[in-house]
């Protein structure tokens, strides 16, 4: 089993900034890729920025330039850096990550609970 645990979530002003976390614990071997997703009231799930094993970085359009997403391996932990926040960015904040608990079975996809992230003057 892997968890997930999520921290950094909650209320900023608009152009203020906010770091979340992201730490993956349990039967892990390797990880693929780490990302945040999010989601606001009454839309779907989007997906914001990913991380994979060979180093490369994206990020919806919407965020490029504001936000950036980084890893530490040795603690399997993935954050987000979010910049110059506007009030659409307010949403539940899910950490994601796949990878796999042994060399012989299929991949894992864990998800974390979620944080709430709200950006409001």
């Amino acid at each position: 089993q892997v968890q997930l645990v999520e921290s950094g979530g909650g209320l900023v002003q608009p152009g203020g900034s906010l770091r979340l976390s992201c730490e993956a614990s349990g039967s892990i071997v390797h990880i693929v890729v780490m990302g945040w997703y999010r989601q606001a009231p009454g839309k779907e799930r989007e997906l914001v920025a990913t991380f994979n094993s060979g180093g490369a970085r994206d990020y919806t359009d919407s965020v490029k330039g504001r936000f950036t997403i980084s890893r530490d391996n040795a603690k399997n932990t993935v954050y987000l850096q979010m910049n110059s926040l506007k009030p659409e960015d307010t949403a539940v904040y899910y950490c994601n990550v796949r990878g796999y608990s042994d060399y012989k079975g299929p991949p894992f996809d864990a998800w974390g609970q979620g944080t709430q992230v709200t950006v409001s003057s």
